[in-house]
Parts: structure tokens; sequence; C-alpha cells
């Protein structure tokens, strides 16, 4: 796998870089970030954290907005962000709705024409992604991490859940919990999954939580007290916890930020508890 190096910044003594490679899953050129901790530029193998941003965001919100850098830094993590959706792919609409299409991937493996062909975003960031990861970084094999925002909590949370084993800490800011029971699930679910809600229920969290039945995970979720997005009915992390009060296979900590809301200005708050969560869990003993 052939990466590209678009850009290369010093921060916090580590060095934040973007690349660009052709995506055999998506059939398209694919932009992600790379934050390589000091550690990490010395040739030391370092555990790994994923981060999946939300709706309307490219591979740019995160690394420019959260300032989880220093943090990453501090713990020798590298970080890997990659974009929402397919980029340069010609399908009619795709454009037309910040929630459906272009920066909405919503990391899925879409079954639908004309969707199908590229919008398969959980197979690119569960498979292809770690894989271009794991061949070019100096990672530590076993030791990874994922968490998101949003839809890209969302995004962690299936990740996680759809493939025991394969990150050993997983946390969301504000995720869409349980996609199937509100208005950007649906919407996103039926474009891209069809109409059968059996399908749709192979991707929602709280679905796969109330189903869960193998290695013992636990789940970080951070929300919001004030985001408008909870009130909306579009989150619904309640439904999740809920769902996970009834399996011994999952532990849950949820914690609400009193005054906080969806934005990025809350994610920069708390991103620093995030990490040194994932880094506990990353660099313990086996």
């Amino acid at each position: 796998m052939t990466l590209e190096q678009l850009s290369a910044n010093k921060c916090f003594e580590g060095e934040q870089r973007v690349y660009r490679h052709r995506s055999d899953t998506l059939k398209c050129d694919m932009t992600f970030g790379v934050f390589l901790p000091p550690a990490a530029l010395e040739g030391k193998p370092c555990p790994v954290l994923f981060f999946l941003s939300g709706l309307t965001c490219t591979h740019e919100n995160f690394i420019q907005k959260s300032g989880f850098q220093q943090h990453a830094a501090r713990h020798n993590l590298i970080v890997v962000n990659p974009d929402t959706s397919p980029r340069g792919v010609e399908i009619a609409g795709q454009d037309d709705a910040y929630d459906f299409g272009s920066g909405a991937g919503f990391y899925v493996d879409a079954k639908e024409e004309p969707w199908s062909k590229h919008y398969k975003m959980y197979s690119y960031v569960t498979q292809e992604l770690v894989d271009v990861v794991n061949a070019n970084l100096p990672v530590v094999p076993g030791k990874r991490g994922i968490f998101g925002h949003s839809m890209g909590g969302h995004g962690a949370l299936i990740c996680a859940l759809k493939n025991p084993g394969l990150y050993q800490s997983v946390s969301a800011f504000a995720p869409i919990a349980n996609p199937t029971e509100c208005p950007w699930g649906k919407k996103a679910f039926a474009g891209y999954l069809g109409s059968n809600p059996d399908d749709w229920a192979l991707w929602d969290a709280t679905h796969l939580v109330s189903q869960y039945e193998s290695t013992p995970q636990e789940l970080f979720i951070d929300q919001g007290a004030a985001d408008n997005f909870l009130a909306g009915k579009q989150l619904l992390p309640e439904n999740l916890l809920a769902a996970a009060d009834g399996n011994d296979h999952i532990q849950t900590i949820f914690k609400q930020r009193e005054g906080y809301d969806h934005s990025y200005f809350y994610i920069a708050t708390f991103v620093a508890e995030h990490i040194a969560y994932h880094a506990a869990l990353l660099t313990a003993s086996a």
C-alpha cells in the first residue's frame, strides 16, 4: 500500500501528518490524519488510537479543533483519524444534504445501489485502514483503541461491538447511540441499507449491546447535558445504557457534562480524559 504524505507539522515534540492513499475498499482516494508522538518518531512502537468524526466533518476538524495532540504526545499514543465518507466519487444526490452522502457515511457498509459501490466505511475503518496503519506506522500489535464523536461515536461503538478483541478500548463523545430510533439514523439506514429493520439492527449500538455475548467490553460514553441533539432525540444514550444494564458482558462508564453542548469546545474540554482512559488500557500489561 503506497501512502502519499501531504503534510507534516511539528507539534508537542511529535508530528502531525496527513496522508492520502488509494482505497481498494471504497474505490477512491482517501485522506487521513496521523499524529506521531515523540517515541514513534524515534522508531519505538506505540499503541494506536483511531478517532471517527461526525456529520459534515473531514479529517481536518479533529486535527485542528480538539487539541488532542498534546495529550497523545504525553502518553505516546499514535492517533489516526480518517475522513467520514468516500470522496471524489460521482453519485447523484450525494451532496444534497448534510446528513446523507458526502460527509455522512455513518460507518456502515451500504447494501443499496448506487451507494454500495463506494460507501463501505465500516470495512474501510475496521480492515483496510487497520492494515494500512500496521504496514506503515510503528504500532504495537494488538494495542488498538477507537473513539469518536456523534456519528463517529456511533461508528466507534459498532466497530468495537461487531469485532470483539479488535480494539482494547472504546469511548464516544455524544454518540448516535440508537440510530434505528432517531431521524438521522432512519434516513441514513434507509438510504444505505434498505427498508428491512433487521438489516438496520446490525448497525445499531443499542441493539448490538443487547445481544452481545463475547469478550467482556467496557464502553465509556460521554455526553454534554446542554446538547441540543440530545434534547432533539437524535442521540438516545439512555437507550444504550438501559440495554447495557441487562447484559453482564457489557460495562459502561457514563459521564454527563453539565452545560456542555455538541461542539468541539466540548470535545476539547474532555479529550484529555479520553486519551488518558485509552492510554491506561492500551499500555496495561497483557
